[in-house]
């Protein structure tokens, strides 16, 4: 039987054999070492055909209109995704596409999208200029993550936290948008809504012992507990959301327990380490981690099949680990 130490020198170097973005993230995050020292690696980040794929793509910001927060193929999920393979305000590419993004400010001072909602849902059935619980803190999450803050940015922050209920956020849309109001009872909180903000929150550590962020935590956790009998707004916690699935966009084990081990004050509880040590479960002999699930928008990067391990997913395993136990370390 292999000693730890070779064990994770085998994960370490399989790692680092990966896409730029992969690289990229563990030299930073699993192995320590500054972004400053890392600039020609990024480059090939940005450069990659993968990668520029999506810049192009948001250059063209607010892009489609939504009709689904659920879909990988919204323009503010895959904002999300360059923030999360190491992307900042440094970059030319970004700055353009967050300057489209600021140009569309509400007097809320969150970002607009551009969204159809139904009228047999509420909605008023035009394309609108508005915002969602489910997207405006998902934009704030990587506008905070590329480096930009500003006043209205901070604004943004704390009307979004105006709106935390003691269970955590409701489901909340923008003026624009109607009666929209998604399905269920409209004291429960919204799984989804309360997951965004938290995962805005964790990028201000100014905020991230605050007591919204501890009412948030404490939602999600209490979901964890009694994920057999509480689905508000349909958002369960079973089968489909244990499964292992990148890029973390959606209301799944891996996003909701990276975002919660931002939290130290969540580490010691025992739900999260429960939630935790379902994700170890998955690992196989070899150290990796396979996909359970995926999109098909990405089924051209590792994380979008189901047959071997894949290196961002073993990636964002790893850091969910490290950040939470102290015990990844690849060194």
């Amino acid at each position: 039987m292999r000693s730890e130490g070779i064990y994770l020198s085998d994960v370490r170097d399989w790692l680092l054999a990966g896409e730029p973005w992969v690289q990229y993230r563990t030299r930073i995050d699993l192995l320590g070492e500054s972004p400053k020292a890392l600039t020609e690696l990024k480059n090939d980040v940005i450069k990659h055909p993968q990668v520029q794929a999506i810049i192009v793509e948001l250059k063209n910001w607010p892009g489609k209109v939504l009709s689904s927060h659920r879909s990988p193929s919204q323009a503010f999920h895959k904002l999300s995704l360059l923030a999360d393979f190491g992307l900042t305000r440094e970059d030319e590419d970004v700055d353009r596409i967050v300057q489209k993004v600021m140009s569309h400010e509400s007097k809320e001072s969150l970002f607009q999208i551009v969204i159809n909602i139904p009228v047999h849902f509420g909605g008023t059935g035009n394309d609108q200029a508005g915002w969602a619980l489910c997207d405006a803190p998902l934009i704030l999450y990587s506008l905070l993550k590329f480096g930009y803050r500003n006043e209205t940015m901070l604004n943004g922050v704390k009307y979004i936290l105006s709106l935390v209920r003691d269970n955590g956020w409701p489901c909340k849309v923008s003026e624009e948008m109607g009666k929209f109001r998604g399905p269920g009872r409209k004291d429960d909180p919204c799984p989804f809504a309360t997951l965004a903000v938290l995962k805005m929150l964790s990028q201000i550590d100014e905020y991230k012992d605050c007591k919204e962020a501890k009412i948030g935590v404490e939602t999600l956790l209490g979901l964890w507990a009694d994920s057999m009998k509480l689905h508000p707004y349909m958002f369960f916690m079973g089968t489909d959301f244990r499964k292992l699935k990148a890029p973390l966009f959606w209301y799944d084990i891996l996003n909701v327990a990276n975002v919660l081990s931002e939290f130290e004050f969540a580490h010691e509880d025992k739900r999260f380490k429960d939630m935790v040590s379902v994700i170890e479960s998955k690992v196989d002999d070899n150290g990796r981690y396979i996909p359970e699930s995926v999109y098909r928008e990405f089924n051209d990067f590792d994380f979008g099949q189901k047959k071997e391990p894949s290196r961002w997913v073993t990636l964002n395993a790893l850091t969910i680990l490290k950040k939470s136990q102290g015990s990844c370390n690849l060194l």
